[in-house]
């Protein structure tokens, strides 16, 4: 055999071979595309993971609003959908690449159609940027205590026009406490460039939350500035998830918080049932309110629910203590009517159309050292709370700490 026929033949193999090899990967990426599409079709929830809690499914992708197509990567397509990452951290589904390529952790694999899928964690910590869905902001050294000094901040920027508002989760925050005139002198949390004002924050605020709405497409930056002057073992991780504009758990307007449940609780900032050790500016026991806030906290109405019940925490003696002297009070008189206020022009939250027993009480405005057990029937379900920037008279006030629970429609 002729050198030149051997290498002609050698030629037809690998051109054979070639072209096997591209009529394979456009048959399976059609199959596969194929099959997504009647999987779509007869159930949305089959291309899908399950809401991961109340309107988490209607967040916004990161990027693109579009899924990816990567053809040698993956045998088909998948979308860049929110999912759990092994780490029990919510995350975004990417290729493995792309998740590096962009500093994130790859917590896990995310879809049956390709192993190269996978959870994709954005962490991030001081001086950090992020247009993704979904980024964990925490302090340097997170879980260990941050000692303070200096601020740490970052910059949340949308991705594009169909992003409208940010919801951060503080799945941790213990800051330094207020002075007792109620004022974050020392350390405090600040979120900036919104549509919507957020109140200067501190003390110990884990499993609160607060929503923001977007100024067009320009960034909003969370930042933490705590004094290196006073010792305290300060810590936090915040949850940032981006809400499309169409989203049906867009916060309404006016609602610093949104909660999505028939029942649960709600609290001031800063609420702990134990009095703070500080003094206020005449020399006696402060507050453990926050001074100057106005803000709304709503609560989504569910589906044939007519009416909306408040009452203090049973557990928790102080769980409605806004203004007077706690001290100056018999205990056994805390929560009830007899410390009942509604001549109300400081500190004091605010229930629509408010009943207690059944009887419409004469004005929406409550505040003192008790709240008894209030109905509202007045849509959309909303409580306002309001502290002016003068704490002195409330004497080792606590705040609100409420359980709320909605109430079925009458059966006519």
């Amino acid at each position: 055999m002729s050198g030149r026929t051997h290498s002609t033949r050698i030629l037809a193999i690998v051109a054979i071979f070639f072209s096997s090899y591209i009529v394979g990967i456009f048959s399976a990426a059609r199959a596969s595309s194929q099959l997504i599409s009647r999987s779509e079709s007869s159930s949305h929830n089959d291309s899908r993971l399950v809401e991961l809690d109340h309107g988490l499914s209607s967040l916004a992708h990161n990027g693109s609003r579009n899924p990816r197509w990567f053809p040698f990567y993956t045998i088909g397509r998948f979308s860049n959908d929110i999912c759990l990452g092994n780490n029990l951290l919510i995350g975004t589904c990417q290729i493995n690449g792309e998740c590096t390529d962009n500093n994130g952790v790859a917590a896990g694999s995310c879809s049956s159609i390709t192993n190269q899928a996978v959870c994709c964690i954005y962490q991030r910590t001081c001086g950090a940027s992020t247009s993704y869905n979904n980024t964990y902001f925490y302090n340097n050294n997170y879980p260990a205590p941050y000692a303070g000094g200096g601020r740490c901040s970052i910059v949340v920027t949308p991705p594009d026009s169909t992003i409208c508002q940010l919801r951060i989760d503080f799945l941790a925050l213990s800051l330094a406490p207020p002075t007792g005139d109620g004022l974050c002198s020392t350390d405090a949390l600040t979120i900036t460039g919104g549509a919507s004002a957020v109140p200067t924050i501190c003390g110990e605020n884990s499993g609160q939350h607060v929503y923001v709405d977007f100024n067009g497409v320009s960034p909003i930056t969370i930042s933490v500035a705590t004094s290196s002057g006073y010792t305290f073992n300060r810590q936090w991780q915040f949850q940032i998830r981006m809400m499309g504009c169409t989203s049906a758990t867009l916060a309404p307007a006016g609602c610093l918080q949104y909660y999505m449940t028939t029942s649960g609780t709600i609290a001031s900032f800063n609420y702990v049932s134990a009095a703070s050790s500080a003094l206020n500016s005449i020399g006696v026991p402060g507050t453990r309110q926050l001074a100057s806030m106005r803000y709304g906290i709503c609560i989504r109405k569910a589906t044939g629910m007519c009416s909306i019940t408040y009452s203090q925490v049973s557990s928790d003696t102080y769980s409605f203590t806004m203004t007077n002297d706690v001290g100056a009070v018999d205990p056994t008189l805390l929560g009830t009517a007899a410390v009942q206020s509604q001549d109300c022009t400081t500190d004091y939250i605010i229930i629509p159309a408010p009943t207690q027993g059944g009887v419409s009480m004469p004005s929406d405005r409550f505040c003192g050292l008790g709240l008894v057990t209030t109905t509202s029937a007045a849509k959309p379900f909303v409580v306002y709370s309001v502290t002016d920037a003068n704490e002195e008279m409330d004497i080792s006030n606590r705040g609100f700490y409420l359980s709320y629970s909605q109430n079925a429609c009458p059966v006519l």
